[in-house]
């Protein structure tokens, strides 16, 4: 398809050849488990409505989502399908595949890429569900990190618009805060920006929490400034809390410059009342992606990996080819530590627009941040108008529920489960004219919750699902094992621990399974009864031998209890495919250090060990070298330390690092 409609530029779809790692398959655990946390508060000149802010709605789990998880580091040529908006300005190449990443964003007069498009997509563990690739701009909603969706297919299709502009519009829904979110992408022929308005809609009758980023991967160069409309910014690192600071002189270093921090950090910056929603990259020639926004988007930031060793090392594990990037990113609050409330039934929309900033290098790179600023701010105005955003929104709005003319590609089914669950309920659900979620979408994932729902009937599931009305459906048929594990999983979500315990070992006495057993092992574990947990998380285990992430989880259990004789026997048992894996290895490597032989342990570190998942703010390699290797230098290969020269807050920067305090990298609490 390629269309030209008569006040938009083309429309294309089509298929782009990457090389890329094999994204594997889910894991079958579901997750219930702390997500990642976010740093504490401190300071006292960080404001109370960022402290509150940080305190509501943070998610006990990421439940009932299951970790992407089966990734590896072989890439190969593989075909994505793509949607290409151009006009004789700019060209944006879009990957509904992969959470409908904008992968490209190329300005055709200054010949120049405004986004970092790395030339191979090699996922690792930064995401909400682990699988996470750099490059691009990505949309991040729901809670703290990388999307749920970020490497999933989003709903996709093309609305053609009254005026005839054509618009490609992706669409899922947010299982972990039950909303639907919604993208629309559209170039005007003669535009020197690209629009993309989001539009959030939550159907629930109560408030939810809210989240929503969008980030954008730039090219990291020497002469490139990130400016934003605000001369101070709240600046946190990895192991401190948020300070406020001066990014154009933080201890004399001038932070602005990506290329210049030493280590890793984020800067939100305070935006000045009044002013436009702005941020921008300009590099030597003035040239650099500009991101502009309707109020609604709040937050602005920039993220660097800092030039130590341990962040040049992370550009390196994701991006294999070469290339060096940071990350310029807006959203709903100051900072990405806070949820907003969401009110019952509301509707939340906003424009972006994104183009050349195009800025006098001369000015934007002067000493003067704050007349970089107003010049920035000029170029803005001159870029865009802040009349003709308004107005591209309103239009939008006009347009938000057009039925699609042409469907591209089909995201997830849950959009379908939940729309007959809510109907068949009589429970609140949203006009999907312009976003539907058809009964075509449903696979194997969500067709045995659909018979549960029509009455047909339930055999088990290998997905999980999340609401009262599921448990009442579940009650209500035959008490199988799986009927039970799924109750049981259920009153684990909502902390109904007493319940879950009755229902897993219901489950269990019907029918010994590992998922069973793996949550028992959790909640013994949380409650400290550690030898009934071990023994649990060592029967799931031989239930079900060849499962990674539940090997993996109940290693790390053993090792948090000192039990490393106990966890070597555990790797023993597993086949030898699974020994062969990067994250089982040093799991063995941990182990055999633990209970003396550290001869062992180093020679398996010697010869290389390659985690896939390894976390962001990981450092457990480095820290298992420097014991069985003392004095020794560490190997660049196990350099992911996150810090980096001097500590603003006169912290020792070659410490430990608190990322790594579980050894084991897995954290196996519920």
């Amino acid at each position: 398809m390629s269309t030209e409609p008569a006040d938009g530029g083309t429309v294309r779809l089509g298929h782009r050849t990457v090389s890329m790692a094999d994204p594997g398959v889910d894991s079958k655990l579901p997750m219930l488990s702390r997500p990642a946390e976010a740093p504490e508060i401190i300071g006292s000149t960080v404001p109370q409505d960022i402290v509150d802010g940080s305190r509501f709605g943070n998610p006990a789990h990421l439940y009932p989502y299951q970790a992407q998880d089966g990734y590896d580091r072989v890439r190969t040529e593989r075909s994505l399908r793509t949607v290409v908006l151009e006009n004789d300005r700019l060209r944006a190449v879009f990957l509904p595949e992969l959470g409908g990443r904008l992968w490209e964003l190329f300005d055709k007069a200054a010949g120049k890429p405004l986004l970092y498009t790395p030339p191979s997509i090699q996922f690792a563990n930064l995401a909400l569900r682990s699988a996470w690739f750099a490059g691009g701009i990505e949309w991040n909603i729901g809670t703290r990190g990388h999307a749920a969706s970020t490497c999933s297919p989003l709903h996709t299709a093309i609305v053609r618009t009254p005026d005839g502009q054509d618009v490609l519009r992706m669409w899922e829904f947010d299982r972990l805060r039950q909303t639907v979110f919604q993208i629309d992408a559209w170039l005007p022929v003669d535009s020197a920006v690209l629009f993309v308005a989001v539009r959030i809609r939550n159907p629930n009758p109560e408030p939810v929490p809210m989240y929503w980023w969008t980030n954008a991967a730039v090219p990291e160069a020497a002469g490139s400034r990130v400016i934003a409309p605000g001369t101070s910014a709240f600046a946190t690192e990895y192991g401190t809390g948020i300070s406020r600071v001066q990014p154009s002189d933080v201890f004399g270093v001038d932070c602005t410059w990506p290329a210049r921090n030493p280590r890793a950090v984020d800067f939100f910056f305070d935006l000045a009342p009044g002013r436009r929603h702005w941020i921008v990259n300009a590099d030597d020639d003035g040239d650099g992606l500009a991101m502009i926004s309707t109020s609604r988007l709040r937050g602005r930031k920039l993220f660097v990996w800092g030039q130590g060793p341990g962040g040049q090392r992370w550009q390196d594990w994701l991006s294999p080819d070469g290339g060096r990037y940071a990350e310029i990113q807006t959203g709903l609050a100051q900072t990405q530590f806070e949820h907003l409330a969401m009110p019952a039934g509301a509707e939340w929309s906003w424009l972006e627009a994104y183009g050349n900033a195009a800025v006098d290098a001369g000015a934007a790179h002067g000493t003067d941040f704050g007349a970089a600023i107003g010049h920035c701010e000029r170029r803005i105005d001159a870029l865009l108008d802040p009349a003709a955003l308004e107005a591209a929104h309103h239009r939008m709005l006009g347009w938000a529920d057009l039925a699609p003319e042409r469907m591209v590609l089909s995201g997830s089914g849950w959009g379908a489960l939940e729309s007959a669950r809510r109907l068949r309920h009589s429970l609140p659900w949203l006009e999907v004219t312009g976003t539907p979620f058809g009964p075509e979408t449903i696979d194997a994932g969500q067709r045995p919750w659909l018979n549960l729902l029509t009455g047909h009937g339930f055999d088990g599931a290998d997905t999980f699902v999340s609401g009262a009305d599921w448990e009442t459906l579940l009650a209500r048929a035959e008490q199988s094992a799986p009927t039970l594990l799924h109750r049981a999983v259920l009153a684990h979500s909502t902390g109904e621990a007493r319940e879950a315990r009755r229902f897993y070992a219901a489950s269990i006495q019907q029918e010994d399974n590992a998922q069973a057993r793996r949550g028992l092992a959790l909640l013994e574990l949380a409650d400290r009864h550690c030898t009934e947990g071990l023994d649990h998380y060592a029967k799931a285990c031989a239930l079900l031998p060849a499962a990674p992430a539940l090997l993996a989880e109940a290693v790390a259990a053993f090792l948090g209890a000192d039990a490393a004789a106990a966890a070597l026997a555990l790797i023993s048992a597993a086949g030898p495919e699974l020994r062969r894996l990067g994250r089982i290895r040093y799991l063995e490597a941990l182990a055999l250090s633990r209970s003396g032989d550290r001869e062992a342990a180093a020679g398996i570190l010697a010869a290389g060990v390659e985690v896939p998942d390894l976390r962001e703010g990981e450092n457990f390699l480095a820290e298992l070298w420097q014991q069985v290797f003392p004095g020794q230098d560490l190997p660049a290969q196990y350099q992911f330390s996150m810090s980096a020269g001097v500590d603003p807050d006169g912290a020792d920067p070659d410490g430990a690092d608190p990322a790594g305090a579980d050894p084991a990298g897995v954290e196996a609490q519920a």
